[in-house]
């Protein structure tokens, strides 16, 4: 690997392990082995997952692909109905083939069938394998035990039809009356008013808030965000079932120690219109930075309340030539490279590995070479990413294709989309659990690399997906947009700085009646803003750093505003104490000598270093990033935004009596004591912890 680290049916083979969900393991059904013909397929086993089952077989030397049958028997093995192909296994599907494994998937659960697998030599076929018989297991939940009885609507029907929004309400409010581990919480509306719920589940009760829910490191599915793309909802609605009543050990020790946090449906209105946009025709995909849509504004404040660490995000994909399981990273050139290494590692080094031991073919989207999967800051794995979550997109193969030739039976074709979308959740939350603790530092080193405003902008352009070393699980990688020069500034601002009309005033970009300002929603995205003489001031020395100039310079492929950029006021050495008055900004420099912030200036530190104290006292807004302060650090009575992230401080640190929001105090070391006490909201660190070698009081005791 090029990383660090290589009420529906149960789990998986592997999660039948990790993540089973009922008392029963998996058992392989392999046949009897009578004298084999010449290039016969021998050692056929078949393992019974959630919806699927993986049929393993010895390579024959010489073919070239390996067709699968299945036949529908009764009890006494006799056929009930006639034999179909029902997949083609191909050396491009999986990373090990020296061990063929294929996800036969589209079946209604419950029944019993006949396997057999044939190779071919080119278009010979050889002789099949000996045959072997197996039941499906059934829908997920004992029909018999309340809570597990439930069923969504596309299950009742057997995928002929798809769960409508009254029946998922009152699916989800169910699940919700029933289990103590969920709460389902609204996060907005859509334009017509149907609410976003999103499942809180974890063991035995969910945290009680969202800054609570934050704590415990949660992890997040956004399954419906294009509303003809309904596969990955259903997944998400029987994955809820099964996360509320499971009894397996394995996944309620995951639960105890994490939140799952799941929106089944965030563009409810497009689902009910079958559209791939929201009400207006708003592609929601490409609305994530913009936040134009209430539908996006909703799930972003969702992501700066609850902080998930790492996403899944649910499409559909129209190319029937692809993988079973397209997926890709945040890409974006400005992501930090823990927060993309750790999404490939996700993708290349579990998924990839995962599905060839399962039988999905999972491979980079665009696999094909299809012009998709670019760099982005609007669609949603790049926006996360920008935000420091590690996360991946999911695009199941909306067509059998070639691969998979019963999929012209439309409910054979929807049962394989959402079964193979419910295995890839359940692996989420197997790799979260397994590597929660690379996911945080990769986490914590984006956030206060960010957070120090260093190196260039890229306003639009990728990172590279190289092809898989081979066998690769697909053809070619996606493509590369790589940067112009006009798309990089090399030397970024200290901030950027809107006027009264650029961060108040009226805006038409968003739909009727629901237009919302600038402000607005630099606030739903979370981020710090300095009231200043003649305007508005927005650092760059924040967490989410990458994603700010792509909203507000006037470079931008799709900004919002053209705002000014502020360029460091002192980036050389200062001798002797420094007074702030106005806006100072900082950027690399050496005072050599103490700093006191005057009542409404600013101060701006970005990888600075200060020898003496910093007193800051009723400032307009207080910024220190990736600086050494050898002296103490007080910040009393700020009117603004508070931030300390990154630093070395030799002293006391005390942030008191503040009222710009909560005080951002993330990833220090402080040689002293910490103390935070009177300020208007408590101060957080967002899980990136502070080293304090003295006693931390009050408000910052668990910072």
């Amino acid at each position: 690997m090029r990383y660090r680290r290589t009420t529906a049916g149960v789990f998986s083979a592997l999660l039948a392990v990790t993540l089973a969900a009922t008392a029963q393991p998996a058992q392989a059904t392999t046949a009897a082995q009578p004298q084999a013909e010449p290039n016969q397929v021998q050692g056929l086993t078949v393992v019974q997952g959630d919806g699927y089952a993986t049929l393993a077989w010895t390579p024959v030397d010489g073919a070239t692909d390996y067709q699968i049958e299945r036949t529908p028997v009764g009890d006494d093995d006799a056929a009930t109905g006639a034999s179909v192909t029902v997949g083609v296994w191909r050396p491009n599907r999986q990373i090990n083939n020296s061990e063929p494994t294929f996800a036969d998937a589209g079946f209604a659960p419950g029944n019993r069938f006949q396997w057999r697998v044939r190779a071919r030599f080119g278009s010979t076929v050889q002789p099949y394998s000996t045959p072997v018989s197996d039941t499906t297991r059934d829908h997920w939940g004992d029909p018999a035990v309340p809570g597990q009885s439930l069923r969504t609507q596309w299950e009742t029907t057997l995928g002929a039809q798809y769960t409508n929004d009254v029946n998922e309400y009152a699916y989800t409010a169910a699940i919700d009356e029933r289990s103590d581990r969920v709460r389902v919480v609204e996060i907005g509306r859509t334009l017509q008013d149907r609410p976003i719920n999103m499942f809180v589940i974890g063991y035995p009760t969910p945290p009680a808030t969202a800054e609570a829910v934050a704590a415990t490191n949660p992890l997040v599915v956004n399954c419906n965000v294009h509303g003809n793309e309904p596969g990955d909802r259903e997944a998400c609605l029987i994955m809820a079932r099964q996360l509320a009543f499971t009894d397996d050990a394995t996944t309620l020790g995951l639960l105890s120690k994490t939140t799952m946090l799941i929106v089944p449906t965030i563009n409810g209105d497009g689902r009910a219109a079958n559209s791939r946009g929201n009400s207006t025709g708003q592609d929601l995909n490409r609305d994530y930075s913009l936040i134009r849509q209430p539908e996006t504004q909703a799930f972003v404040e969702m992501v700066r309340d609850y902080r998930p660490i790492a996403s899944y995000d649910g499409h559909e994909y129209g190319n029937a030539n692809t993988g079973d399981l397209p997926m890709l990273p945040p890409r974006h050139q400005n992501v930090a490279q823990g927060i993309f290494d750790e999404s490939q590692d996700m993708i290349e080094g579990h998924m990839y590995t995962q599905g060839a031991e399962d039988g999905w073919w999972a491979c980079p989207y665009g696999c094909t070479g299809a012009n998709v999967g670019l760099g982005e800051e609007t669609i949603l794995r790049n926006t996360l990413g920008l935000k420091n979550v590690v996360n991946s997109l999911l695009e199941l193969r909306s067509s059998g294709g070639p691969t998979r030739p019963d999929e012209g039976n439309t409910a054979n074709n929807r049962r394989r989309k959402t079964y193979s979308a419910l295995w890839t959740f359940h692996q989420f939350l197997a790799y979260h659990g397994a590597n929660v603790g690379d996911i945080t530092k990769a986490r914590a080193e984006a956030i206060t690399f960010q957070s120090a405003n260093t190196g260039r902008i890229v306003f639009r352009g990728s990172r590279p997906i190289e092809a898989y070393p081979a066998p690769h699980p697909g053809d070619t990688p996606p493509p590369l947009d790589a940067p112009g020069e006009n798309q990089i500034l090399d030397q970024p601002p200290c901030a950027y700085k809107l006027t009264e009309e650029q961060y108040h005033g009226a805006r038409t970009d968003g739909p009727d009646g629901q237009q919302t300002t600038v402000a607005q929603r630099l606030a739903a995205h979370g981020w710090k803003v300095i009231k200043v003489a003649g305007g508005y001031l927005v650092p760059l020395s924040q967490p989410e750093r990458g994603l700010v100039p792509l909203l507000l310079d006037g470079q931008a492929a799709e900004g919002l505003v053209a705002a000014e950029r502020i360029a460091p006021t002192l980036t050389g050495t200062h001798n002797g104490p420094l007074t702030v008055s106005g806006v100072a900004c900082l950027a690399g420099a050496t005072v050599r000598g103490p700093i006191k912030v005057q009542r409404g200036a600013t101060l701006i530190v970005n990888g600075g270093s200060v020898n003496g104290p910093v007193d800051a006292s009723a400032a307009a807004g207080f910024v220190l990033t990736a600086s050494t302060v050898n002296g103490p650090v007080n910040v009393t009575g700020a009117t603004g935004p508070v931030l300390l992230v990154g630093n070395r401080i030799s002293g006391p640190v005390n942030v008191v009596n503040n009222a710009g929001g909560a005080p951002l105090v993330a990833g220090n070391t402080v040689n002293g004591p910490l103390s935070c006490t009177g300020n208007a909201a408590t101060p957080v660190n967002l899980e990136v912890a502070n080293s304090v070698s003295g006693p931390r009081f009050n408000q910052c005791a668990r910072l």
